[in-house]
C-alpha cells in the first residue's frame, strides 16, 4: 500500500466531514505519496521527540492525533518549532498524517476508545452547533435511583487510565447515574454535556473558572489529564493501521508532560 492510498482509507473510516471548521487536519506533510507504507509511527502529537524516534527508527509514516500544523506557517525555519518539525520530516522521507476533531467524533474514535478504557459503553452523543456528535454519553451500569458518589466514579476514572491523579470540582457526593466523556480539552463542552443530562463530565482539561462555575450550575467535572484521556485511541489506530496495511506498526508514547 503506498502512502496515499493508506490517507485514503483512513479518510474513509475517519471522513473530514466529521471535522469541526476550524480544525485543521488530514495528510500534513508528504514527501512521495506513491512511497510504499513498510513502517508507521502512531503517536498522539507529532512533537520534536516523536519524529526523532521515527528518524531513528526509519519509520515511513506517523499518524498523530493531534494536528502536526494547526495554524498557518508563514515561513518553514530550523528557527520555529513548527518550521523544524516540517523539515525533519521532510528531509527523512516521512510522511505525517493526523486525525484530530473527526477522530473524537467517529465512531470508535477517541471518545468512544475512553469510555472502552474505563469499562463502559456510550449510549448516546452530544457536542455543540459546531461539533453536535463529539461527546460520548454513558449511564453507569448498576447506578441505584440514587446514583454512585462523584469521588468513587472519578477514583475509578484514576484507577483505569493510570493517573497520577485527577482533579475533581464540584461536590464528591453528588450522585451519578449519567456521564458525558470528551477527550481532551474539553471545556467548551461542559455546558452541552450538562444540558444533555449529565451529571458529570470527564474531559483532560476543563479550565479552572470554566469548572468552577459549572459545578455552581450542577454538574461536576472530572479532569484526567489531556494526554490520559486520548492516549486510548492510539491502540485503535494501530490496529486499523495494521489491519489496513500489514505493515509493522508502533504506538510512541508522546506525553509531554509529567504529573508529579
Amino acid at each position: 500500500m503506498t502512502v496515499g492510498e493508506l490517507y485514503a482509507r483512513l479518510d474513509g473510516m475517519y471522513p473530514k466531514s466529521l471535522s469541526c471548521s476550524w480544525d485543521n487536519d488530514g495528510m500534513m506533510v508528504c514527501p512521495d505519496p506513491e512511497a510504499e507504507v513498510k513502517r508507521v509511527l502512531v503517536a498522539l502529537d507529532a512533537a520534536a521527540k516523536t519524529l526523532e524516534y521515527a528518524v531513528d527508527g526509519k519509520f515511513d509514516v506517523v499518524v498523530t492525533h493531534h494536528p502536526m500544523l494547526f495554524r498557518g506557517l508563514k515561513s518553514i525555519t530550523p528557527r520555529s518549532v513548527h518550521g523544524r518539525h516540517v523539515l525533519t520530516a521532510l528531509q527523512n522521507g516521512i510522511t505525517v498524517l493526523s486525525f484530530h476533531t473527526r477522530l473524537d467524533a467517529a465512531e470508535g474514535g477517541v471518545n468512544d476508545a475512553l469510555c472502552q478504557a474505563l469499562g463502559l459503553m456510550a449510549d448516546g452523543v452530544f457536542g455543540d452547533e459546531e461539533c453536535p456528535a463529539l461527546g460520548r454519553l454513558v449511564t453507569l451500569a448498576g447506578a441505584s435511583e440514587e446514583g454512585v458518589p462523584a469521588g468513587e466514579v472519578a477514583e475509578h476514572i484514576k484507577k483505569a487510565l493510570g493517573c497520577t491523579s485527577v482533579r475533581l470540582n464540584g461536590d464528591p457526593e453528588k450522585p451519578v447515574c449519567r456521564m458525558a466523556v470528551c477527550g481532551g480539552d474539553g471545556k467548551d463542552f461542559i455546558y452541552p454535556a450538562l444540558a444533555a443530562g449529565a451529571d458529570l463530565f470527564l474531559t483532560g482539561d476543563a479550565g479552572y473558572n470554566m469548572a468552577g462555575e459549572a459545578a455552581e450550575d450542577g454538574i461536576v467535572t472530572v479532569e484526567a489529564g489531556h494526554y490520559h484521556t486520548e492516549a486510548p485511541v492510539c491502540r485503535v489506530l494501530a490496529d486499523a493501521i495494521r489491519n489496513l496495511t500489514g505493515a509493522y506498526v508502533k504506538i510512541y508514547d508522546s506525553c509531554t508532560y509529567t504529573v508529579l
